[in-house]
């Protein structure tokens, strides 16, 4: 067990001092659970294979269940994409930052134990001012899965957080309740029709809009 360190954050007036103790955190391979725009993440750095061991030890969760790599700039997607589709680009501009998660064919930078074995990665741009400055902060991608322990609700506020995982990980950002409280739309990108894996805030008639063509929703839904 270690000792969790839990700092108060306002996403309004970020504490610069807090944050580069957190980004030098995910640096060193440790995690920290940070707010979203929609759920608390647990985060390690992504292209790290030992961060996200510890991701799945902490949660208790299967390691061939895929992270989802949070970004802070586009530019990051063309790191870990093996090529940037053209509907990733249309999407992220209607709606990165935001709650939309788009699966794209992974680079060589993406390690498997991130991508839970698979040749693809996930991909978002979270709309939270605490998450987008850690991820800076640290020099590093982060992986991150919603921050509980497997079969728990996922947490909206830091005291979820404590509850499920103190003495897990190195600290919890407290950024205060978080608003959506559901996972981000989750959409694959690398099959001839563009599919949505998981819904969440974004529609399926949303991404079709933007794209110009049908979005389907997996039938094992």
């Amino acid at each position: 067990m270690m000792n969790t360190k839990i700092e108060r954050v306002n996403p309004e007036q970020i504490d610069e001092t807090i944050m580069e103790e957190a980004g030098r955190l995910i640096a060193e391979g440790e995690l920290v659970a940070f707010p979203t725009e929609t759920v608390y993440g647990l985060g390690g750095d992504a292209l790290h294979p030992e961060a996200a061991r510890k991701i799945y030890a902490a949660k208790g969760r299967p390691s061939d269940n895929p992270l989802i790599v949070h970004i802070a700039d586009f530019s990051d997607m063309e790191r870990v994409a093996r090529e940037v589709p053209e509907a990733a680009r249309k999407l992220a501009g209607a709606f990165w930052p935001g709650p939309l998660t788009m699966i794209v064919w992974k680079s060589d930078a993406v390690p498997m134990a991130t991508t839970g074995g698979m040749d693809t990665v996930a991909v978002r741009m979270p709309n939270h001012p605490v998450a987008l400055d850690l991820i800076r902060k640290s020099g590093c991608l982060i992986a991150a899965p919603s921050a509980n322990t497997s079969g728990r609700p996922s947490p909206t506020e830091a005291s979820h957080v404590a509850e499920d995982l103190s003495g897990r990980i190195a600290m919890i950002l407290d950024g205060g309740p978080v608003g959506i409280g559901i996972e981000s739309t989750i959409i694959d990108l690398t099959e001839s029709k563009p599919m949505v894996l998981r819904p969440g805030y974004i529609t399926p008639q949303m991404l079709s809009e933007v794209l110009g063509e049908e979005v389907i929703i997996d039938p094992g839904i």
